[in-house]
Parts: structure tokens; C-alpha cells; sequence
């Protein structure tokens, strides 16, 4: 009798077990908006999405715009691109950005982190050869619109796509003439648009922009060193430096600019949108946590020690050495507290050891640090793998690299301007479930808890951005991979479509 009462108590916690399974599965997504939503954080805190000029606008060839670096080497290798696709076309966003505007105020967000085209502002990239009234009309409608519905506009003055006259004059930020021409470049956007744009950001991520497009050669305009990859010429051990350097000294000459010259009657700030992955050490051993420090001190510390400190990283100045170029006295000062708030893009954290190998003396920015970066420890990823061969899911690390930002650079103020997850883009699938994005829902709920986590701690972190709006070009990965809380439909007219992480973000931000 004693068995077969314990077999029924046994059953009948099988059966609660199975209907406790149920009915989560049925709450699942309540329960995830009612244990965190926009109350969890603090009041004025700012929600928005993110975009970018190339990646969204399309009409490459319309009102008076002119190519860019982007267009030339979408246009020249189509090949370095997963589908071949370019941004010609884009999302259309040049004539849809009502629409886009409309999808963003149905998420309940506040901002929207836009980018302006240079080549469509300056499409020399030369002001002697004159401003194209029809890019300053085309910004100043879309600014225009934001502010009517609501909507605050983040602006970055340069996200990669650089007028392509540039490159072929000088060799764009391989150049330390690009300072000028920037310069004037953003005043043009600073008198033109300042009035209303309250929050500037001067550049995307120089590092990518450095290394990915001169060290590796995987991003326009595709340069590195012959033994890193078939690229259309370059210098790994050299160029990615430069590019950084000019990228710096444009940045700091236009925050100067806008100081001196605008500032004080637009009450705006203006900052700074840094990469920065976390690295986690792959042993406890001391060679290992030292190398995840000096990873982060070649990806974060590059471009956000000289904004704060006036040089690069003392680990950098070592390894590098002389191939790292020098500020001036001028410089360094010009760079020191050169911002009102740095931006952070976040998405994914790696394992970091040191490297024993000495490459057979072969330099490059990716040997340089002497670390060996992986995603996997014990043949175990560090976390699940996006579409994004680069992207593993690691949500403790946006708290973690906060927490260093906050300790090491003296709490700097911080927007999250990027942090999201990509999915395949699979045509064969039915619409239906092509916008049944649950994965993405968990990324958000688990980053965002962990953002909070970093917030309680101290991070003066006062907005999050996720990217992206809208499903767009990737750059080398074209139209491959889908980042957007919005799916837009690629065969049919650049139809726009709520994902469940839509529905999901309107629930978490009802006011």
C-alpha cells in the first residue's frame, strides 16, 4: 500500500509539473514584461532604435547625392559581399521615413539614432564645390518628422560612408587632410541642424571602421596586408593605426568646433560611439586575466583613453610601439574630456589568453596585443551563436564592461547607442513565422536586466538604443542576416512588418 501511495504522490507531481510547464509556456511572454519593463529603470531614463544612412536610405542617386566610399566598393567587389547586394536601394528610407518614424512611435520608444550622409550634405566631400540644399531639405524633414511625433533625434555625424572624391584625392582617414574637410562638414550640420538635434555623436565606431576596413580588409575599403587576406592593397601592421589616429583628431577638432562655436546657445552635447566587446579571461591563470585586460585596451581603451586621458593605452604604446603615432601636446590636450557623454555599442564577449606564437614576425593590428581570442572554453561556446558569426549571446558581459568603463574612466556619462541579435535570413519561410523572432525577445529582456544590474551599481548610464529599427543591409553581410525589431519584406515593395520583439518592446514601454 506504502508503494503505491508514494507511485501516485510520484504521478500526481508529474502531472503539477506538467501543468506548471503548461501554463508557463502560456505566460511566458507576460512574465517577462511584467518582471522588467520601462518602470525598472529610472525616471528620464531614454528607449530608442538605431539606424544608419547606408544601411537604411537607398536613393544612392537622388537628390543630388553622390557616391560614397560604400557605394564604390559595393559597386567595384561585389563579391566581398555575402549576396553581392549593395545599398543602393537599401530599406528605402529616403522615401519611407515616415513610415519608419510611425513603427518607431508604435513601439512607445522616445529616440531615434539616425546617421547623416556626408556625401549627401557635401557630395565632393569639398565645401568649395558647394552644399546640396536637397540632403540639407531631406534631414531637415526627417528631423522634422521625429519632432512632430514626439521623438528625439540622436544624431551621428559619421557612420563609414565618406565621399568617395576623398578617397580618391588623398585616401580618405589614411590622410590627416580628411580633418579639415570633416570639419567643415559638420559645421555645415551643426548650423543647418543644431537647432533642434540636441545630441551629436561624431563618429560610429572607429575601431570597426579602422580595423575591419584596413587590418583585416573585411569592410570598405577592403585594405590589409597580403599574408592577412586577398585585399586591394594595405598595410595591417600600419594603416588601422592611422585611420584610428585621423579618425581621433577629426573627432576632436569637431567637438572643438561645436564647444567654440555652437554650444553654448543649442544647449546640445556631442560624444563618441565606441565598440566594445567584453573578454573574459579563458583560465584563472594570471597570463590570462592580463590578457583580457590588454584585449580591452586594443578594442575600448584605443579610441576611449585618448578622449578621457589624452593617449592611447600605455599596453598599446608598448606592443605597438613606434608604428603607434603620437599626439602632439596640442593634440593630446585638444582630446582630453573631449565629450558630454561616450556612446556604447554592445554585443558580444570573448575568451582571452595569451598568445605564444610570434606569427613569424609577420605584424599586424591582430597579432599586436599578443591575446588569443576564442568563443568557446572547453569545447563549450561561450553562449548561443546569432546568425553573426562574430555575435555569441553573452548578456553578463553589457553589465560587465560598464562597470569597467565606470571604474577605470571615472563614470563617464553613457547612452548604450547599439546592442542587438541577428537572425538568418531565410526566404523559404513563411512570413508568419518569419516574424516569430522569440530569440531576440530574450536577448532584449536578459541585456536590458543586466543594464539595470550595472545601473544599481553606479554606471551613469542614462539611455539604451537597440539595433536595429529595422531589418537592413549589413555591410559584408548584405541582406543576409536580419537585426530588426521590424521585418521588412525584401521581395515585396520593402513592406514593413512588427516581429514579436516589436510587440514585445510596445508592451515593455507603454508609459
Amino acid at each position: 500500500m506504502e508503494k503505491q501511495f508514494a507511485l501516485v504522490q510520484v504521478i500526481f507531481s508529474c502531472f503539477i509539473l506538467f501543468l506548471l510547464v503548461c501554463c508557463q509556456a502560456s505566460i511566458d511572454e507576460n512574465y517577462r514584461i511584467s518582471s522588467l519593463n520601462r518602470t525598472s529603470f529610472p525616471h528620464g531614463f531614454i528607449f530608442g532604435a538605431a539606424s544608419s544612412s547606408y544601411q537604411y536610405e537607398g536613393g544612392a542617386n537622388e537628390g543630388g547625392r553622390k557616391p560614397s566610399l560604400w557605394d564604390t566598393y559595393t559597386h567595384k567587389h561585389p563579391e566581398r559581399i555575402d549576396d553581392r547586394s549593395n545599398g543602393d536601394v537599401a530599406i528605402d528610407s529616403y522615401h519611407k521615413y515616415k513610415i519608419d518614424i510611425q513603427y518607431l512611435k508604435d513601439l512607445n520608444m522616445d529616440a531615434y539614432r539616425i546617421s547623416i550622409a556626408w556625401p549627401r550634405i557635401i557630395p565632393t566631400g569639398k565645401l568649395k564645390d558647394g552644399v546640396n540644399k536637397e540632403g540639407i531639405q531631406y534631414y531637415n524633414n526627417l528631423i522634422n518628422e521625429l519632432l512632430a511625433q514626439g521623438k528625439t533625434p540622436y544624431v551621428t555625424i559619421f557612420h563609414w560612408d565618406i565621399p568617395q572624391p576623398l578617397e580618391d584625392e588623398y585616401s580618405g582617414f589614411l590622410s590627416s587632410r580628411v580633418v579639415r574637410d570633416f570639419v567643415d562638414y559638420v559645421d555645415i550640420c551643426f548650423k543647418e541642424f543644431g537647432d533642434r538635434v540636441k545630441h551629436w555623436i561624431t563618429l560610429n565606431e572607429p575601431w570597426t571602421f579602422a580595423v575591419n576596413g584596413y587590418a583585416s580588409g573585411i569592410l570598405a575599403p577592403g585594405r590589409c596586408s597580403p599574408f592577412i587576406a586577398n585585399c586591394t592593397g594595405g598595410n595591417s601592421a600600419i594603416e588601422p593605426y592611422k585611420v584610428m589616429h585621423n579618425q581621433l583628431l577629426a573627432h576632436g577638432a569637431a567637438v572643438k568646433l561645436y564647444r567654440d562655436k555652437y554650444q553654448k546657445y543649442q544647449n546640445g552635447k556631442i560624444g563618441i560611439t565606441n565598440v566594445c566587446h567584453w573578454f573574459e579571461p579563458l583560465t584563472k591563470s594570471k597570463q590570462d586575466r592580463k590578457a583580457s585586460k590588454v584585449a580591452l585596451d586594443f578594442m575600448c581603451g584605443w579610441a576611449t583613453d585618448p578622449i578621457v586621458n589624452g593617449d592611447y593605452p600605455k599596453s598599446m604604446r608598448h606592443l605597438v610601439g613606434s608604428r603607434l603615432p603620437k599626439f602632439t601636446r596640442r593634440q593630446s590636450y585638444l582630446l582630453k574630456g573631449s565629450f558630454d557623454f561616450i556612446g556604447l555599442n554592445y554585443y558580444t564577449t570573448n575568451y582571452a589568453s595569451k598568445a605564444h606564437k610570434n606569427n613569424n614576425g609577420l605584424l599586424s593590428y591582430s597579432t599586436d596585443s599578443k591575446v588569443n581570442l576564442t568563443t568557446q572554453r572547453n569545447g563549450k561556446d561561450i553562449g548561443p551563436r546569432s546568425a553573426s558569426v562574430w555575435l555569441y549571446v553573452y548578456p553578463k558581459g553589457i553589465r560587465n564592461i560598464l562597470l569597467y568603463l565606470k571604474n577605470k574612466y571615472n563614470n563617464p556619462l553613457i547612452y548604450i547607442t547599439e546592442n542587438g541579435i541577428s537572425e538568418l535570413n531565410n526566404a523559404t519561410i513563411p512570413l508568419a513565422e518569419a516574424l516569430h523572432d522569440e530569440p531576440r525577445i530574450t536577448f532584449y529582456n536578459s541585456h536590458l536586466f543586466y543594464l539595470k544590474k550595472a545601473i544599481e551599481k553606479g554606471a551613469n548610464v542614462k539611455g539604451y538604443f537597440a539595433w536595429s529599427l529595422m531589418d537592413n543591409f549589413e555591410w559584408n553581410s548584405g541582406y543576409t542576416v536580419r537585426f530588426g525589431i521590424n521585418f521588412v519584406d525584401y521581395k515585396d515593395n520593402l513592406k514593413r512588418y512588427p516581429k514579436l520583439s516589436a510587440k514585445w518592446f510596445t508592451k515593455f514601454l507603454k508609459p
